[in-house]
């Protein structure tokens, strides 16, 4: 049984959306540890700064990919997410400030948790299309 391209396609959307998955969970776990005062506000901003641009290219990268290859359903699913990254880096609101990371933690959290549920749908939908287009191939 030999895999076809849309296989190939949705095992490397699986893999994008495990690592987007971890990502989500990096840093919630780090917005906790700044919540129990174990990081300073300037490491954490320091810390997730460096992943922030990653991630919204990484995702922008595989709505590319979805819409190259003729994958309207999973383009559009991802859609309102990259419209979300696109105007938060148009507004110039995609990096955490150390001076106000206490007042929009609430906010930031939410949307940690949010993009967690969604990475993580995303991934079992990316993993049934892939056995899918395994058994139909």
């Amino acid at each position: 049984m030999s895999m076809t391209t849309e296989g190939y396609l949705f095992l490397f959307a699986l893999a994008t959306a495990a690592m987007l998955l971890f990502g989500m969970v990096f840093f919630s776990i780090m917005f906790s540890d700044l919540e129990c005062d174990y990081i300073n506000p300037i490491d954490l901003c320091n810390r997730l700064n460096t992943f922030v641009i990653p991630e919204k290219a990484v995702h922008a990268f595989l709505w590319l990919t979805f819409l190259l290859s003729g994958s309207w359903i999973a383009m559009l699913m991802n859609t309102p997410l990259l419209a979300y990254h696109i105007n938060q880096v148009i507004n110039n609101r995609h990096l955490y400030d150390a001076t106000e990371i206490f007042r929009t933690l609430p906010q930031h959290k939410k949307e940690c948790f949010i993009k967690l549920g969604f990475y993580l749908f995303t991934f079992f939908y990316y993993l049934y299309r892939m056995i899918v287009s395994l058994l139909l191939g």
